[in-house]
């Protein structure tokens, strides 16, 4: 159901993008997708007293990382009380009216809807979102009239960096014990984001995105999504919709976690697509290392080259200003290396990242 009053100006901007733009790509058209059922991992398996069950959960996580570069987690630690906590609070603040969300500063002035850099019609997105850094997460300051939003943000965002950290550890623990330790070394508050996304019902939803396809820019992200469904990513050279699961939390590998594994794992195109009359809601934890980490392939010969995260930052940044589209780790391979990661290449080299950067 759409809000007329707090929803931002979508289809004003997307009708001047179609009368303005220079670059013109086909119309995208609603077809039918095959609905996948991601590897569904249960974590209590974890805490099993059977090392062969607690090796076996591991392993799972490992190759569905390698083979999807997306999986499901159930018994995860985060109740399902605080998911709807959280969930209520989260339409509470974006059904709040549009000029409140972009004028009064909420949520260390993160909101952001659209895309700002869009040239043409392909490369927008039909959603809006609050992209908050960790650090400003329990800042009173922050949430204005929206305070009772504060005490469960902060608890579930606790709850998500746990939880991200628990994944971490056993995907750098399978690549080797020297890297077991630096996951937690590298990674703080400084850089990591929580982001509320809003996907508005959208009257034109087989012409436009939801969230244009993208792969994350980070080691891991955990989504937390409704039932309304949407998420899309590319399997096997086709794109397949994700079934919903009320239970579980999806989690997805990252460019830096591609990186440092040389391709053990896979940071996945994904999207999501716009529903024509339902709004759909989803929360999505970002974890990301400080700054100045060197991301180094673990393995040798490396396919990449050595790299810091904000060196991989402006890149991406720099290619988005300058063409509208994420070019991501191809920048990075290291001469010789195109012709292992040709997939990779073609897939990423025509990603454009929104303002409300990725994640579905």
């Amino acid at each position: 159901m759409a809000h007329s009053d707090s929803d931002p100006p979508l289809l004003n901007h997307y009708g001047t993008l179609l009368c303005h733009s220079t670059q013109w790509d086909e119309p995208q058209t609603r077809v039918t997708m095959e609905e996948c059922q991601l590897p569904l991992i249960d974590l209590c398996d974890l805490g099993s007293d059977n090392e062969m069950v607690r090796r076996a959960c591991a392993a799972a996580i490992c190759k569905a990382s390698s083979e999807w570069g997306f999986f499901q987690v159930v018994n995860h630690g985060i109740s399902s009380q605080l998911v709807d906590n959280m969930r209520s609070e989260q339409v509470k603040l974006f059904r709040a009216p549009f000029e409140t969300k972009a004028t009064s500063g909420l949520l260390n002035n993160s909101y952001r809807w659209g895309s700002p850099r869009a040239t043409c019609p392909n490369q927008f997105s039909w959603s809006e979102a609050f992209h908050v850094p960790l650090t400003k997460v329990s800042d009173e300051a922050c949430y204005g009239d929206f305070k009772s939003l504060r005490e469960v943000m902060t608890c579930f965002a606790a709850a998500m960096s746990q939880l991200s950290r628990l994944l971490a550890g056993i995907l750098t623990e399978n690549l080797g014990h020297w890297k077991q330790a630096s996951i937690s070394n590298i990674c703080d508050e400084t850089t990591c984001f929580l982001r509320l996304n809003h996907y508005p019902a959208c009257p034109i939803s087989p012409e436009i995105f939801g969230l244009v396809p993208h792969t994350d820019s980070d080691f891991l992200t955990i989504l937390c999504q409704d039932q309304v469904g949407g998420l899309q990513l590319m399997k096997d050279s086709k794109w397949v919709t994700v079934k919903p699961n009320k239970d579980a939390l999806i989690v997805n590998i990252g460019d830096l976690f591609q990186a440092w594994s040389n391709d053990v794992y896979k940071s996945v195109e994904h999207k999501v697509v716009s529903n024509a009359t339902t709004d759909r809601y989803s929360i999505a934890y970002f974890l990301c290392p400080s700054y100045d980490s060197l991301i180094e392939s673990f393995v040798k010969p490396s396919i990449y080259r050595r790299f810091t995260f904000r060196e991989y930052r402006e890149q991406v940044q720099e290619d988005v200003r300058k063409t509208g589209y994420k070019v991501g780790l191809p920048r990075f391979l290291l001469k010789g290396s195109e012709d292992l990661t040709t997939t990779t290449t073609e897939s990423n080299t025509r990603l454009y990242i929104p303002s409300i950067t990725a994640k579905s």
